[in-house]
């Protein structure tokens, strides 16, 4: 049920916060079993149909992720909607020879994932869930704050409705009001760059190939969708550089993005808007309270650099729902802190882990010293020569490994 429930809601199960991409996931998951789930979003109703021009917010899908969304039923409305996918990448170095390049054929899979614009996600999610007789939304609302009782949470909200729920989600990104509520801790780390963002059309075609180019100031991504001739860019860099690349008139933009890349798909022919936003890495203290569960950018933010952001919070969401939907299969409180604990358990170790390498590429191929310089152009090109280490890096990053939930793996 879309739109706003009435003032005396019966309890639910679980309350999600935020209706983003992992936020909606979340709750399109535990829908698929018997639990109550609701919605809490501060935007109304948005647009029943794609828009007509591509989004400046694009994800970089893994399969893993992908599959995720066939598991909660997204993924079909994914597929007969607008989406790129690419079957390669290749990665250099602007200041070695260093270069490596992946291909899905070489472990015999048909693509290392997919482009997907946020707004064809939300579609096919929100579609999912108009779908659930089990779903209610309070939208547009605000969390204002809860009080607890043993076996639940009484939640207020900001226009005076109430309702209880078992376990209360924040899935309302980097300035999550749940973990403020809560008074969980956060971490955040100025990276002191910004990520320019833009829609181009290229001289020669993508080939289906994500390319990404190592710059002295930050790394330049072009990805690959659904028009042959058209790329998702993402260009981190200082914010002075990146003020400029906003303010510069399209010709000029164009111009340096054309050299920026080395002519690698010809000359960048036109350009839509462009947009910026700070780069910044956090991380929560911890995920869990008892009742009270945070995933995604709620948990943790990492640099788009490898475009893994999305993915871990799709994780997420996929893990926890594996462990409610059990706990409430088996009789188990849903909202017990034991059972959290499982889920914090099960992913924090994960995500730093994913912190840490973003973190660890960021200094490497961002050092200026020339003995760095010279060693990770090395470290490139043997390991694209090493097919073995190729290759469990490409099925890592895929999500075709690893300690996943049920949801990630494939019943193939």
């Amino acid at each position: 049920m879309n739109g706003l429930p009435a003032a005396n809601s019966p309890d639910v199960d679980v309350a999600v916060v935020g209706s983003g991409v992992v936020g909606l996931t979340l709750a399109a998951l535990l829908a698929r079993s018997a639990l109550r789930v609701t919605l809490i979003e501060s935007q109304r109703l948005p647009p029943a149909e794609v828009p007509t021009d591509y989004d400046l917010r694009v994800f970089a899908v893994s399969r893993a992720s992908a599959q995720i969304l066939l598991a909660c039923g997204a993924w079909t409305y994914v597929e007969g909607s607008r989406h790129g996918c690419f079957r390669r990448m290749e990665v250099w170095d602007q200041h070695s020879n260093g270069r490596i390049r992946f291909d899905s054929a070489a472990i015999a899979e048909p693509t290392l994932g997919y482009i997907v614009e946020q707004s064809v996600l939300r579609m096919a999610l929100e579609r999912v869930l108009g779908q659930r007789a089990n779903v209610t939304w309070y939208r547009p609302a605000a969390l204002q704050a809860w009080s607890r009782e043993a076996d639940r949470l009484h939640i207020a909200l900001v226009d005076g409705r109430r309702f209880g729920t078992r376990l209360l989600v924040g899935a309302d990104g980097a300035d999550s009001r749940v973990r403020q509520l809560a008074g969980i801790g956060y971490e955040r780390h100025d990276y002191e760059q910004e990520a320019v963002v833009c829609n181009v059309r290229t001289e020669l075609t993508h080939a289906e190939t994500a390319r990404q180019r190592f710059l002295g100031t930050g790394p330049l991504a072009f990805l690959p969708l659904d028009d042959m001739h058209m790329c998702s860019i993402v260009w981190s860099t200082i914010p002075a550089q990146a003020r400029n690349l906003v303010a510069v008139d399209e010709q000029g933009f164009r111009g340096e993005l054309t050299t920026a890349f080395e002519h690698t798909l010809g000359r960048v022919v036109a350009a839509g808007p462009r947009a910026s936003f700070p780069l910044s890495k956090g991380r929560a203290q911890c995920y869990v309270q008892s009742r009270i569960a945070l995933v995604g950018d709620a948990a943790h933010t990492i640099h788009p650099l490898a475009g893994q952001g999305a993915n871990i919070g799709l994780l997420d969401a996929a893990t926890l729902a594996q462990l409610v939907i059990e706990a409430a299969d088996a009789g188990v409180d849903t909202g017990s802190l034991r059972l959290l604990r499982r889920y914090e358990r099960w992913r924090k170790g994960e995500n730093l882990l994913m912190q840490s390498a973003m973190d660890g590429f960021k200094y490497l191929f961002g050092s200026e010293q020339r003995s760095l310089q010279r060693l990770r152009g090395l470290g490139l090109n043997l390991t694209d020569r090493a097919a073995p280490i190729k290759n469990l890096i490409m099925r890592r990053a895929m999500g075709l490994d690893g300690d996943l939930p049920r949801f990630a793996r494939s019943t193939a």
